[in-house]
């Protein structure tokens, strides 16, 4: 059994058939409910090694905005991919800067430009835009006005 699949048989045992397995060319992954994220992350890096968060993005299908994490283990020279999706009409999820500070700034540039909430992170506010900016570019709903 590889690594990675003691990995997700791991947190298989934790959560069930909340857990899905994705298969990538690239990375390795599992797509989990939102609400459990901090358990997972913790998890991750506590009894896995995954110790650098390195990435998170965010994806716009318009019915769910898609969170992309994409983890590491640098001792163990592995890498992992996170997957959540977020309610589109109301978009919150917790955030991951307790486990990894990294992702203080990535968080907020996913607030920024996706208008996605992370709930406790220790200072959500705009990063790469005017403060009175109104709404969040990277969304597929956004208007670009002349």
């Amino acid at each position: 059994m590889s690594t990675q699949q003691a990995v997700f048989e791991d947190i298989s045992k934790t959560w069930g058939d909340q857990i899905e397995v994705l298969e990538d060319q690239y990375f390795e992954g599992v797509k989990v409910p939102c609400k459990i994220l901090p358990e997972i992350f913790q998890k991750l890096r506590d009894e896995h090694g995954f110790n650098y968060l390195a990435n998170i993005t965010a994806v716009d299908f318009q019915d769910r905005f898609e969170l992309v994490y994409h983890i590491y283990s640098i001792p163990g020279n592995r890498k992992l991919l996170v997957k959540a999706d977020v309610d589109h009409d109301q978009p919150l999820a917790p955030s991951a800067v307790a486990i990894w500070p990294t992702a203080d700034w990535q968080e907020r540039e996913v607030f920024d430009l996706m208008g996605i909430r992370f709930e406790g992170h220790p200072n959500l506010q705009r990063i790469l835009l005017p403060d009175e900016f109104e709404g969040h570019p990277l969304r597929k709903d956004f208007s670009m006005k002349g």
